[in-house]
């Protein structure tokens, strides 16, 4: 590389994100003509079996036909924001229209959320492991990441301990990721409560309650978390991407839960960014109003599926030596524990050298959490059985040819 380069800034070139950089090295194999087994990605749309639902792709289609391709209003369309509106409330809270404001995807909606909130010094009190955006953003604000421990051996639950001991004034955003990526696992009413009384002794700390898998809750003890809360602030995040299989649509939306009227300078805030980013995908957000306010009984024969294809690996893992998995409770993420003395801390070694010889894609647990993700690798179970029986024989080949 030429000496003469024109420098990067650090905030851009410091970025990690695992789910995709693993990509890099199995696409150069796919040119090579390998056949690479994916369970990488949660991209319910990259497995066969379960598409989009037609009635959305319909209304999809439709917005796009009669015209409605044009800019749509900032915050969302109205009939959306009620519809979104309508849902949250069915979860247990007094939400209205006002208090959704429809994003490019959930990604967009903590850009614009950390950028409303952080200054330089503050903290976010993030899950470890966690979904990779909560440590890379933040910084860009001049704040800071800070994890708690969620518990390897009982089931991913939250340490509420750590949390305590981590909270201080800095901490303006307190993150539930819920159901959890990548561990899969589900806070309860109680976790949850616990969580807000620690949160309601900080005045400027907001919750921040990521639920876009709240729908792919296997434990039935999953709760909102604004539905929790009679006085701290809740900022929910949800969207069309992996309850409704649209993740290519990209319309994902924040809805603001402030019984005591606290986040009004927030607000402002939040609405002058959407404002000067202009708007999310007009015909992609008809879309998802087909799915609010259609028949959802499809739901159930996915979500049966999808246990099926969970069920499977959890047995699967069991039979196989030098690995061990606490079962998810929601989502499609399973976080297993490499047992084998030469990969427990080198979980990104086991992960390219599995790539190269085996051809079975999945996701080092360090890149989660650098500590807190050591010596695990997530899988998707979102492909078949057969896909999955076929990826497990791989890895059980693998590891005993290394042993």
């Amino acid at each position: 590389m030429s000496s003469d380069q024109i420098p990067v800034a650090p905030r851009a070139s410091g970025i990690e994100y695992a789910i995709r950089d693993v990509v890099v090295p199995a696409t150069k194999l796919e040119s090579q003509g390998h056949t690479i087994l994916k369970l990488n990605i949660g991209d319910p749309i990259a497995y066969p079996g379960l598409p989009t639902p037609d009635h959305m792709v319909e209304a999809y289609v439709k917005a796009l036909r009669d015209g409605h391709n044009g800019y749509s209003p900032s915050y969302g369309l109205p009939q959306l924001r009620q519809a979104i509106a309508n849902d949250e409330r069915s979860k247990g809270w007094n939400a209205s229209a006002d208090d959704i404001y429809v994003c490019h995807g959930v990604t967009e909606a903590l850009q614009i959320l950390f950028a409303s909130v952080l200054c330089e010094g503050d903290t976010v009190l993030a899950p470890g492991p966690h979904y990779p955006p909560y440590m890379a953003y933040p910084q860009m604000y001049g704040a800071t990441t800070v994890e708690y421990r969620l518990k390897p051996d009982d089931g991913w639950k939250l340490d509420l301990a750590d949390i305590e001991a981590k909270m201080d004034d800095s901490v303006r955003l307190l993150v539930l990721i819920n159901p959890n990526n990548p561990c899969g696992s589900v806070a309860n009413k109680e976790e949850i409560h616990r969580v807000l009384e620690l949160a309601r002794t900080y005045p400027n700390c907001i919750v921040v309650a990521d639920e876009i898998y709240d729908g792919l809750d296997f434990t039935g003890e999953h709760a909102s978390v604004a539905s929790c809360s009679s006085d701290v602030p809740v900022v929910a995040l949800n969207g069309v991407s992996k309850v409704y299989y649209a993740p290519g649509w990209r319309i994902g939306y924040m809805a603001i839960h402030d019984p005591k009227g606290r986040m009004m300078l927030v607000r402002d805030g939040i609405e002058r960014m959407l404002r000067s980013r202009l708007c999310a995908s007009t015909p992609a957000q008809l879309g998802y109003l087909a799915g609010l306010e259609g028949d959802r009984s499809w739901m159930k024969g996915y979500s049966d599926r999808v246990v099926a294809q969970r069920n499977t690996c959890v047995e699967r893992i069991r039979q196989i030596e030098g690995l061990e998995v606490q079962s998810s409770g929601g989502a499609f993420y399973m976080f297993v524990k490499l047992t084998d003395e030469k990969w427990a801390n080198n979980d990104k070694q086991f992960v390219l050298d599995l790539l190269h010889e085996e051809h079975v894609l999945v996701v080092h647990g360090s890149g989660f959490s650098p500590d807190l993700g050591r010596g695990h690798f997530r899988i998707v179970y979102l492909p078949s059985v057969e896909v999955l029986n076929d990826a497990f024989d791989r890895i059980e080949r693998f590891l005993i040819r290394h042993r």
